[in-house]
């Protein structure tokens, strides 16, 4: 497809994640007028919640909170598993028309931004039955929902002599379906989020499961059903159960967070408290569960009703805090001497950081990189025209900032259009910066690749901040002008008849 046939709208959204979904909702809510595609690599919708398919996959927050405000979660459960959160995901779509703006299988190669019009010519790859086909599509604003790890390529450490394994070694991010660990000895290697929420699932038909951890990760237990949310919701209409029980979640989550940050010494005590009461007295905690770390150093896991300690006080699962010295036909041999049998390796050793999901941006043909850019309010990067990203908390539900994120691009373009703008961007100055990093978090997957995400300053607007609250408050009352530029493209001059 040539340019001149790129299909046109006003906005061009990338990713029918919890993301794009959110933005295509609030953009046309605040901007009727504006019309938008949503592109999506995918042949579904659901983004994250459609590539994760492994056993037990699930949140690890709570679902009220990962829910959009504007459509209530009517499950029971606090914490959702992951296809129930994609059928959620699906049905959002369908009910506000938004799949209807879907170009699935569509991956986005490239983006050219064009001074001249004011527009963006978005450059992709759309898979079919024919094979691959160049699509362009052309738009106003371009929108970025495209999460913060490489969908192509997780994390894969060198463990010397895997190739040598005689059983079957998967990845969780590509989890095959036809993969049967029934009566097995499963070595899940790692202990992060997809690990303590794999473990659980993988027990209930392998014949032993092995967490391989190299140090111990913060885990506390969480329901998955809430007796006050039940309470709150039985007793108010769901139109105002679902507010209040997303905000009194936000807020306890808010509370907690800060007393781990405020109190470290206080949180290890009761994070190691609640450990000991969930395994059997002689278990060695201290070696498997007390990290060298504060809480919230790293991102805290979620055990769901005590399921793992469950598996290992019943002697099902296992945890071994080790280094793999090598692998060889038949399992794993450990620095310590000792090895681990197995029949299948689960390599849980996380993701690799990606922004913009890898996509190239070109400003009037010269390629920019984004991880040179400053962020701007956590959503528009320095100097970059009409280009909005979204990234979520860290210590917080991803969708409380993609809303907020969304509301303040439905904002910005009403502000636009008002005026009769065609361009906007923030812009720095010469006033001199330092650069912080964007997430405050000591995991291993940020450490690896610190700059690998659009830079955050050391002060407003330019500070990317993990604080719902604080958030919330910029928005309420935030000042659109404030470091931006707008413009507007001159209109062609009329040719005399």
């Amino acid at each position: 497809m040539s340019d001149g046939t790129a299909e046109y709208s006003d906005v061009v959204i990338i990713g029918a994640g919890i993301s794009g979904l959110g933005a295509a909702y609030r953009i046309h809510e605040k901007n009727r007028q504006l019309s938008y595609t949503v592109l999506e690599r995918r042949e579904r919708i659901g983004g994250t919640w459609d590539l994760f398919r492994y056993p037990g996959i699930r949140s690890d927050s709570d679902i009220f909170t990962l829910s959009y405000p504007y459509e209530p979660w009517t499950r029971q459960e606090n914490v959702a598993d992951g296809e129930h959160i994609r059928e959620y995901l699906t049905r959002t779509a369908a009910k506000y028309g938004i799949d209807r703006h879907i170009r699935f299988n569509t991956r986005v190669t490239s983006a050219e931004w064009d001074s001249a019009t004011d527009t963006w010519t978005v450059r992709t790859v759309a898979s079919g039955p024919g094979g691959d086909e160049e699509k362009v599509y052309r738009g106003r604003f371009l929108f970025c929902g495209t999460g913060y790890y490489n969908y192509d390529d997780p994390y894969r450490p060198e463990f010397p002599g895997i190739e040598e394994f005689r059983g079957e070694v998967v990845h969780p991010q590509f989890w095959p379906e036809t993969l049967d660990y029934s009566g097995k000895r499963v070595v899940v290697v790692g202990s992060g989020a997809t690990a303590i929420s794999l473990i659980p699932a993988l027990a209930e038909k392998a014949a032993h499961v092995t967490m391989l951890q190299r140090s111990p990760t913060y885990m506390m237990s969480m329901s998955r059903v809430d007796p006050m949310v039940e309470f709150i919701r039985r007793w108010l209409p769901q139109r105002l159960s679902h507010p209040v029980v997303r905000f009194r979640n936000a807020m306890i989550h808010i509370l907690l967070y800060t007393m781990f940050r405020k109190a470290p010494r206080f949180g290890r005590w009761l994070i190691r408290n609640r450990t000991v009461a969930a395994l059997p007295q002689s278990y060695p905690v201290d070696v498997h569960f007390k990290p060298r770390y504060n809480p919230w150093d790293q991102r805290m896991c979620l055990v769901l009703d005590g399921d793992l300690f469950e598996h290992i006080s019943a002697g099902e699962a296992e945890v071994v805090t080790d280094h793999i010295e090598r692998i060889d036909a038949d399992g794993i041999v450990l620095q310590s001497g000792k090895r681990i049998d197995a029949d299948v390796i689960v390599t849980a050793t996380g993701l690799q950081l990606q922004a913009l999901g890898g996509i190239r941006i070109f400003i009037d043909g010269n390629e920019i990189k984004p991880t040179d850019r400053f962020v701007y309010k956590e959503y528009l990067l320095e100097d970059v025209p009409n280009l909005a990203w979204c990234i979520g908390y860290t210590n917080a539900s991803w969708t409380l900032r993609a809303d907020m994120t969304a509301r303040a691009v439905a904002k910005l373009l009403a502000y636009m259009g008002e005026h009769g703008y065609t361009h906007a961007y923030p812009h720095l100055g010469q006033v001199p910066m330092s650069e912080k990093l964007t997430w405050d978090l000591e995991a291993n997957y940020i450490k690896r690749a610190p700059h690998a995400l659009p830079r955050s300053g050391t002060r407003r607007p330019w500070k990317v901040r993990h604080n719902y609250v604080l958030d919330a408050i910029d928005h309420r009352f935030d000042r659109i002008e404030e470091s931006m530029v707008f413009g507007r493209v001159p209109a062609p001059e009329r040719q005399p008849a």
